[in-house]
């Protein structure tokens, strides 16, 4: 499950995280989003989360100046400090409304009440009636360079990779961009059929890969290209889905 949690406050940004990170372990929660602005820039660049947490009391106005403003169509929980804006949260897609500071019991409804109103959906919904809905996977990444922001299509980018506790896009071109994302939430977010995760460092686009051989114990040793350093090995236990994704099975 991707969560976005809207929120100008780092304390409570990072209290929230907490939260839902003891309450539903699986989570992948993605970079803090801190204004109005900044969520319509975060919204055209990437695909909808499975939750929104929204902060009704942003840096550059009410959240739900966000919500009259452009449709989105996920649930969303708002959180705030002050309990009047109750009925206004739920004419939008206000699943829930938590008091702050959030507290865990009332975080374990929500996410209980997500799950059950799902249910009731998928029960409801008629076979044939509606087609399934096709996931959407990233498409671009944005790109600071101190006070310069840029764009790079995936289409672009041979391969993700960390170093230093920093994640990496390197493109076809050779050069490197910073991400704001971990590996783990970059396999949420893209394409399975273009990218594939061989180990704990490196995340690859099919394009990049230019030779294989097989290494110790059924591994298999890759060449990327661009090049580098180390020839990045399959780790074992990735090694036979990894054949798998080759051969699109």
């Amino acid at each position: 499950m991707r969560i976005l949690i809207i929120e100008d406050e780092a304390p409570a940004f990072n209290r929230l995280s907490k939260l839902i990170q003891e309450t539903l372990p699986i989570a992948v929660i993605e970079q803090q989003v801190d204004s109005i602005q900044s969520a319509k820039e975060w919204f055209a660049g990437n695909p909808l989360p499975d939750v929104i947490f929204m902060d009704i009391h942003l840096a550059d106005g009410s959240a739900f100046a966000l919500t009259e403003s452009m449709t989105i169509n996920c649930p969303i929980i708002f959180t705030t400090a002050f309990d009047e804006y109750a009925l206004e949260a739920f004419k939008t897609n206000g699943v829930d409304y938590l008091l702050k500071p959030v507290k865990k019991q009332d975080l374990q409804r929500s996410f209980q009440k997500i799950k059950q109103l799902s249910q009731i959906f998928r029960r409801n919904e008629q076979p044939g009636s509606i087609s399934p809905q096709k996931k959407e996977y990233k498409k671009r990444f944005i790109i600071r360079f101190g006070e310069h922001i840029k764009t790079i299509g995936i289409e672009d980018i041979a391969y993700f990779y960390s170093e230093n506790r920093t994640t990496f896009a390197r493109n076809f071109e050779g050069r490197n961009f910073p991400v704001d994302y971990n590996l783990d939430s970059l396999e949420q977010m893209l394409d399975p059929d273009l990218f594939y995760r061989i180990n704990r460092q490196y995340l690859v686009c099919l394009r990049s890969i230019a030779e294989m051989k097989t290494y110790s114990k059924a591994r298999v040793i890759i060449t990327l290209a661009p090049p580098v350093k180390e020839q990045p090995v399959v780790s074992s236990e990735r090694s036979a889905s990894f054949k798998q994704w080759l051969g699109d099975e």
